[in-house]
């Protein structure tokens, strides 16, 4: 439920790049025209298709939770815009069918909370999710809530409908055949997704991981300065694959 924003303070650091910041359909500003329009293969074509409106045509990718998991999608079907990429908090989808499934239903239950319920109840309640336990601790929590509130719940609806993890397709093994230098930022209390970023470096033979402290789900909100630090550090090691 975050926003072009969230990076802010992280980009603020990264000042002599340029970097381009964007919502997903169905967060922040951005439209989208026809509901199919929300699935990852037609995200990540759109996505292409700015770069290559922009003649961006050497850049470094990088993508928290669902925006990960997109920029997973990327660096295996279109990872030759791509210098790298990095992956904050990601996963490549769920393996089985029967998990999907499983997956999916959840997630129309949830969406049909968005459309029914106030949103401000809903926020509340999705970040009681233990997943998000130091994210809630942060002093400047209520600010990022503040933010999330400024979300349309009925495109957060359509966000989860057609690109929720359920919805997405499996990358597991993809994983091996991507050819581009691949960065995992977890945080080392989100146990689950150091888990699933352990797996990541174990099957992508160009992947690293970097267990970020005192950081949960969202590191770059909860510990800018050791994301950044991170981002240099893959900088350096893209230099010398390069």
């Amino acid at each position: 439920m975050g926003e072009l924003h969230d990076f802010a303070l992280a980009i603020a650091s990264l000042s002599e790049f340029c970097c381009l910041s964007i919502d997903l359909p169905g967060h922040g500003k951005t439209r989208v025209g026809r509901d199919p329009n929300y699935q990852m293969p037609l995200v990540a074509k759109a996505l292409i298709e700015l770069l290559n409106r922009l003649a961006i045509a050497d850049s470094l990718l990088v993508g928290y939770s669902m925006g990960g998991r997109l920029a997973l999608y990327l660096a295996v079907h279109f990872g030759r815009y791509f210098r790298g990429v990095i992956l904050e908090s990601a996963s490549p989808g769920l393996r089985t069918q029967q998990e999907r499934d499983r997956r999916i239903a959840s997630d129309l239950k949830l969406a049909k909370r968005l459309e029914t319920e106030e949103l401000s109840q809903f926020v509340r309640q999705w970040y009681a999710n233990p997943l998000f336990k130091s994210f809630t601790l942060h002093p400047n929590y209520q600010q990022a809530i503040a933010k999330r509130l400024n979300n349309d719940p009925l495109k957060l609806a359509k966000s989860l409908r057609y690109m929720g993890l359920g919805m997405q397709p499996s990358l597991w093994n993809s994983l091996s055949e991507i050819q581009i230098p691949i960065l995992s930022i977890v945080g080392v209390l989100d146990s689950k997704f150091v888990a699933i970023n352990q797996q990541i470096v174990e099957l992508c033979p160009l992947a690293n991981l970097t267990v970020v402290q005192e950081a949960g789900h969202n590191v770059h909100f909860e510990q800018p300065a050791q994301f950044v630090r991170a981002i240099f550090n893959f900088l350096a090691v893209l230099e010398d694959f390069q």
